[in-house]
């Protein structure tokens, strides 16, 4: 086993290295330089018409569910412990200038996940029973014909799915909960069983239905708290930002436990924890996104930028700035223990925003990514699948609150990047079925640039 486990971290370190990451961002670049950085220049139309829209039941199209609990399912899949716990990790081990090349790697993956889901949308499926199917496997396959290349990612996903989606997140939920309140792991692992079964067991119209209503709250709750800390340390946010973009070029060395970082470390982390948690390029939200209700692939689009945006550009921003105009990257902590300490530092009881935090964040991406695994695993074996892999996924949630299958873990997270490879393959192949719907709808629309 031991074997097996430096084979699959030799994997690892490759997958989530450099070469993928400059795949990612090089993915992204081309795909906003060919839009003409509209995720950027149209961001005000782009928010106008889904974050002024976000509770309107006006639907135009074909779909199964409405476009914002498509997105609410995916921002609930993409939003996770990486939005406190990631960012943390780049800062201390980058320093303040990997958030900046976070923020790089966000404005470039909007037009990616924008890509992602206009071609799921353009590429899905209708099923016999009038569900609606897609992602990166359908897009592949009906774009190009690589049903190889499909069929792989399929496999990355619907694996990758018990990882990061599943018992990392659950574990996490279980160790916020034992430092808190003392409530022992077990008990958190079958009552966020047993409530994941309610939702998830009820398919996508539940899920999406649960999220749309989740989503907003567990974010309102730790943005006003993340907001309350930057506000009461406002006389340190020039410097903050001055620290971030002078680090991101020139490297940060601090005291205590952390070593220095340099420029390659700063770009790396920052690059790989934005990555890590909007999961531009990966190919996992266009699933959810496959399902809404639209009349046009890149009206659904601009709700893939919306979810970047709000997940990297809003909350882990937030998490970013808690964290150092507070000046507590230099202690040496790491992970979601700074950002509790941030959070303590500026308000009497802060640490509980983090907990609450990490356990409604971590919960939605149980949700989120078991949707993501389930249609991989219907596209691999059927519809006849998606009833056993909701009923194997519930125990998994109580094996990873207990700590168990380390090595799962470990394979998942591999799988998880790997699902980048025949993404982008296929995003890239396909773009220039993205750019011409684009310069469609826009001309249609009649949007003044």
């Amino acid at each position: 086993m031991e074997t097996i486990m430096n084979i699959n971290n030799t994997i690892n370190g490759i997958v989530w290295g450099p070469p993928i990451l400059v795949l990612i961002v090089g993915a992204g670049l081309f795909l906003s330089a060919k839009t003409g950085f509209f995720s950027i220049f149209k961001l005000g139309y782009i928010l106008k018409n889904t974050l002024l829209k976000m509770f309107s039941k006006e639907n135009k199209g074909e779909g199964e569910v409405t476009a914002f609990q498509a997105v609410a399912t995916a921002l609930a899949a993409t939003v996770g412990t990486g939005n406190i716990a990631g960012v943390a990790t780049a800062i201390a081990a980058g320093g303040p200038g990997a958030v900046f090349w976070m923020w790089l790697a966000a404005i470039l993956g909007m037009t990616t996940k924008f890509a992602e889901v206009v071609l799921a949308v353009n590429f899905r499926e209708k099923t016999e029973d009038g569900r609606f199917v897609g992602g990166p496997m359908y897009y592949i396959t009906n774009g190009l014909g690589w049903k190889w290349l499909a069929v792989l990612f399929a496999l990355f996903g619907a694996f990758a799915a018990f990882g990061i989606g599943n018992m990392v997140q659950s574990n996490s939920v279980a160790a916020a909960l034992q430092s808190s309140f003392n409530l022992n792991p077990w008990v958190t692992g079958i009552v966020l069983a047993v409530v994941t079964a309610l939702v998830i067991i009820g398919g996508i119209k539940r899920i999406g239905a649960f999220t749309e209503k989740l989503v907003p709250f567990m974010a309102a709750i730790y943005i006003l708290g993340g907001l309350a800390i930057i506000v009461i340390n406002a006389a340190k946010i020039p410097a903050a930002f001055a620290l971030i973009f002078s680090s991101a070029f020139t490297g940060k060395a601090a005291v205590g436990g952390f070593a220095g970082a340099t420029i390659s470390q700063a770009i790396r982390f920052g690059i790989a924890r934005g990555v890590f948690t909007n999961e531009a390029g990966l190919g996992s939200a266009p699933i959810a996104h496959a399902a809404a209700t639209t009349d046009h692939p890149v009206r659904q689009g601009l709700w893939g930028v919306f979810e970047v945006f709000a997940d990297t550009l809003v909350i882990c921003s937030i998490t970013a700035l808690a964290i150092v105009t507070s000046g507590v990257w230099e202690s040496g902590a790491t992970g979601a223990a700074l950002t509790t300490s941030a959070f303590e530092q500026a308000i009497p009881g802060g640490g509980y925003i983090v907990s609450i935090g990490i356990v409604l964040f971590a919960f939605s991406t149980i949700v989120g990514w078991e949707y993501y695994g389930e249609r991989c695993a219907e596209y691999l074996f059927g519809p006849k699948a998606n009833m056993i892999y909701r009923i194997i996924w519930i125990p998994f949630v109580l094996v990873g609150a207990i700590g168990g299958l380390e090595f799962v873990w470990s394979l998942a997270d591999t799988l998880n990047g790997l699902m980048a490879i025949p993404n982008l393959i296929g995003v890239l192949a396909l773009s220039g079925t993205v750019f011409k719907l684009t310069k469609e709808f826009f001309a249609k629309e009649k949007v003044s640039k």
